[in-house]
């Protein structure tokens, strides 16, 4: 099997496909080595494994709303798309989304995943409880009441366990509108980021670094919030006059509905259609996240390098997330930009270039995005969590003998 991208074949010795969790626990209880596979949207070898390879696309289990709590228990391997039609069916929400609702549950929370906004927490954050097949093959369910533990497995990165299923906290359904402006002067973004990125539920910025403006806006915006029309500008920006992609050369089908159509949280978060495959995959990620008050002086510093990586570049995303409190979050303590670079296709000249950006990147303690591509050796990753020894403890209290563990968990808990 390979990645969604296509630029890892994954390296397991078999796959399984449990269809209860009593066999997925005696599955993992016997196994040597084992991992969850998700939706198979990270750019690394996070989920790889030399053992079993587990797929949780066969585990039953519905999505049940507690509506006195506001909770709803969710299967692990269920995505984020499938989630938000069951959830839109009863009435209800959730507070964030990513861009594309195609990931799955479990594998977005365990790295760290957040959708954007900057009153938005990450998705992690809306996590109540945990449910894991441990390393023995028990079944434990750990929740917020359990404290530090549960700070220190909602972004667990695999290492502490196969969630087979997740409780998260809900709210009544809402609706969305999404605006897209044109050529943002980069000026007015150095000059206050703050207005720009917190003008909106949600306001991503779309560009390549080069020249004076930045080409796309995304801006969403919750109609119980903002009723009224659509701005005739943003800060300077135009409205776009037709729906846009990303990537100015490609059709803006897949996009969720734009031009200040109001529609459910579930089809305007994202930023791509639940019905429709975003792209073929032939990209590479990376994303880093900084403490939002050094927003202008990174974006500089990237700006100074757009000529190099032009070449490498489809695009980059700029968004924020809010500051949470879980041990492996790249948002733990910190009010955050997320700078979100796809890549071409092009491995080795990606990974070749990434250690400038990233010492570009390093003044401001970037800290790189779990599932994505990224060059950060281990004693940097250990200066940027100030629970990181505590997270190394933990997987070493959870699975003492490595059962969880792979090449990629060598290299950053080493």
């Amino acid at each position: 099997m390979k990645n969604w991208a296509g630029n890892l074949e994954y390296s397991a010795a078999s796959v399984a496909r449990p269809e209860s969790v009593e066999e997925l626990a005696e599955l993992v209880a016997r196994s040597e080595r084992v991992k969850a596979l998700g939706s198979r949207h990270c750019f690394n070898d996070v989920a790889d494994t030399s053992g079993v390879q587990v797929v949780l696309d066969r585990l039953p289990g519905a999505v049940e709303v507690d509506s006195e709590r506001r909770v709803a228990r969710v299967p692990g391997g269920i995505t984020y798309g499938d989630l938000g039609l069951a959830l839109e069916r009863e009435g209800w929400a959730l507070h964030n989304m990513a861009s594309l609702p195609h990931i799955s549950v479990a594998g977005a929370v365990q790295t760290g995943t957040h959708g954007s906004g900057v009153s938005s927490k990450a998705l992690s954050s809306a996590v109540k409880a945990v449910e894991f097949v441990r390393a023995s093959g028990e079944v434990e369910r750990i929740s917020e009441d359990d404290g530090e533990e549960f700070l220190g497995s909602v972004v667990g990165l695999g290492a502490l366990g196969i969630v087979t299923a997740l409780e998260l906290a809900v709210e009544p359904t809402y609706k969305v509108r999404q605006q897209v402006f044109e050529d943002l002067p980069w000026e007015t973004v150095l000059e206050d980021y703050d207005s720009v990125a917190g003008d909106g539920y949600s306001v991503s910025l779309f560009t390549d670094y080069a020249g004076d403006t930045v080409p796309q806006v995304w801006r969403k915006v919750r109609l119980d919030a903002e009723p009224g029309p659509a701005p005739t500008q943003f800060h300077g920006a135009r409205p776009a006059t037709r729906p846009r992609h990303p990537l100015p050369e490609m059709d803006a089908v897949n996009c969720t509905q734009q031009l200040d159509v109001p529609g459910p949280w579930l089809d305007r978060l994202p930023h791509f259609r639940h019905e429709f495959t975003p792209s073929a995959g032939d990209e590479l990620q990376t994303e880093y996240l900084l403490p939002r008050a050094h927003a202008a002086a990174a974006f500089e510093a990237v700006r100074g390098l757009a000529g190099k990586f032009a070449p490498l570049l489809f695009v980059s995303e700029v968004r924020t997330i809010a500051a949470d409190e879980f041990w492996l979050s790249p948002a733990y303590r910190q009010d955050s930009v997320a700078l979100h670079f796809t890549w071409r296709l092009m491995q080795a000249e990606v990974e070749a270039f990434l250690p400038e950006l990233e010492s570009a990147l390093a003044p401001f303690a970037a800290r790189p995005h779990w599932g994505k591509v990224f060059t950060v050796p281990t004693a940097q990753l250990a200066e940027l969590y100030p629970r990181f020894e505590d997270f190394r403890d933990l997987v070493a209290k959870r699975d003492p003998d490595g059962k969880f563990r792979n090449a990629y968990l060598d290299r950053v808990l080493a």
